[in-house]
């Protein structure tokens, strides 16, 4: 006879307890990794908060919990936890949080705080040998986590320096790597990416592997502009040449586009790594009849000739600046103007429109960093930033001047940030690499870096569509830089026929999709 016999109250406890606990850890997979070492997590509103919102302060997703990881153990551990869990659970490494469209966020899953690596460390982050290696190249040893304004500084106590710069130095090893990399530099020396000899990856199924072009190429070629999907960077090695001191910069003005495109192209096919007598650096920019001769990203024009340079503009609505560099040393200071006006010699820019500066090497690089502390003292950073990067094909930039310049954004009248314009060789990019690019040998940079109020960043998203359409409808064969996509098709388009190899790699390094989902390339 059976009998229904009582349940011993320790019994009804404890299947209570495993009942939450289970609970608990399929809505927190990851609470399990609280007490161990190398890991801190952070559930409290005001870690959640910052790692929920960037530099284009238009996306907002919160994470469950944020990382602030002692060393790159702790990074490994809770990748290969995720990786191996039964619920895996989605992550995203947060440098400087410089995206703009919310590319570094993990709504719902753990964000990577990788400052706190640069807090924590134990042993160095940016170690420079001052010995030549394989190549015969100088090199540095840099933690995915340290911010290249860093790099600059410990390179330079050496007398050796990194030759591909992005504008903007307070952003992360990792971050530009995973997206390129680029600036005035790159038509000359490649993009970041471009220069980079080795790194160790912490890959999507939590596994340290180092690679290079001759070892795990395949992962090293991934993870080179890979937007994140591939890996967290740990560590990368970034070739070095030795450091000039100062620099001739120079800008002059155009009012025609034809003639500021063509002396463009002719300074940037001087573009011999070694060749003596070639710029360093060169980008241009467009001046609105409305906006100030100086942006905030540099004060260049003297007082004394703005009004003449606003006038210019105000006669023909817009006006373009090519802006170029000449770095020298102690051993060129005698032959360096010469160079430069052998260089410029010949070039149609407007009469009485050319300016000249000569500072330091740092100067030069870290011009955008006074700007933005101006911004910031005046309560003007911490805003929307509804940016659009480009690539636009060499053979139709005629198109897109007529097209957005002269009409989408002259018609619009909204504009507020600097727009620059630049030219690159698509030789100097590695096309083994994510990084996408037009298919010309020569191709364009064109960021639209505005900056606007909280109530009006959607006026400028409207320009920014109206300029992809006008693209679109006008054949103009176009790829986002820092791009951003709402579906898997638009990125299949993006990625063209590299789109493959991309998603090939996606299912071989981070099979398990839990790496980057706020680029929404494969987590929609």
């Amino acid at each position: 006879m059976n009998e229904n016999l009582p349940v011993p109250a320790y019994f009804i406890v404890t299947f209570f307890i495993s009942r939450l606990k289970s609970s608990i850890n399929k809505s927190k997979p990851w609470t399990a990794l609280t007490h161990q070492p190398n890991n801190h997590l952070r559930e409290d509103p005001e870690a959640l908060n910052l790692a929920s919102s960037d530099y284009g302060n238009i996306v907002k997703e919160t994470p469950a919990a944020v990382l602030e990881p002692s060393s790159i153990n702790g990074v490994v551990h809770l990748i290969s936890y995720a990786y191996n869990n039964s619920i895996p659970f989605q992550i995203a490494a947060r440098g400087q949080g410089h995206s703009v469209r919310g590319q570094a966020m993990a709504k719902n899953g753990v964000v990577i705080d990788m400052s706190a690596l640069r807090r924590n460390r134990k042993t160095p982050g940016i170690v420079v040998s001052c010995r030549r290696w394989t190549t015969g190249e100088f090199y540095v040893d840099v933690g995915g986590e340290q911010l290249w304004i860093d790099v600059l500084n410990a390179t330079l106590a050496h007398g050796v320096t990194p030759v591909s710069w992005t504008d903007y130095l307070y952003i992360t090893v990792g971050g530009t790597l995973s997206n390129g990399g680029i600036s005035g530099q790159s038509f000359r020396y490649g993009p970041q990416v471009s220069n980079v000899v080795e790194m160790d990856v912490v890959t999507g199924k939590g596994n340290m592997v180092t690679c290079s072009p001759k070892r795990n190429s395949e992962l090293f070629h991934a993870v080179l502009g890979g937007l994140g999907q591939f890996g967290i960077i740990a560590r990368a090695r970034v070739a070095l040449e030795p450091a000039p001191t100062r620099v001739k910069w120079v800008r002059m003005l155009y009012s025609n586009f034809a003639a500021f495109t063509k002396d463009q192209e002719r300074l940037i096919s001087l573009n011999g790594r070694k060749q003596a007598n070639a710029l360093n650096y060169l980008e241009g920019m467009v001046l609105l009849h409305h906006g100030s001769p100086d942006s905030w990203r540099s004060s260049f024009f003297p007082l004394s000739d703005q009004p003449k340079i606003i006038s210019l503009a105000n006669q023909n609505s817009l006006i373009y600046c090519l802006e170029v560099v000449k770095y020298y040393d102690d051993h060129t200071q005698s032959t360096v103007d010469k160079d430069l006006e052998v260089l410029l010699e010949g070039l149609n820019y407007e009469s009485g429109f050319k300016f000249k500066k000569d500072v330091t090497y740092v100067e030069f690089l870290n011009r955008v960093r006074s700007g933005e502390l101006k911004l910031q003292s005046k309560g003007l950073w911490d805003v929307p930033h509804p940016w659009l990067n480009l690539f636009v094909p060499r053979s139709r930039i005629l198109d897109f001047d007529l097209g957005v310049f002269r009409d989408i954004i002259l018609r619009r009248n909204i504009t507020k940030g600097p727009i620059l314009i630049y030219p690159m060789n698509r030789s100097k990019w590695d096309n083994r690499n994510s990084t996408v690019i037009p298919d010309e040998e020569v191709f364009y940079t064109i960021g639209f870096l505005n900056s606007s109020g909280f109530d009006e960043w959607k006026k400028f998203e409207e320009q920014n569509e109206e300029i992809l359409e006008f693209c679109g409808k006008s054949g103009i064969e176009i790829k986002q830089y820092l791009p951003h996509y709402k579906t898997q098709t638009q990125w299949i388009q993006h990625f063209g026929s590299k789109w493959t190899t991309f998603r090939d790699n996606k299912f071989k390094f981070d099979p398990k999709h839990i790496l980057s989902p706020g680029q929404k390339i494969f987590n929609s």
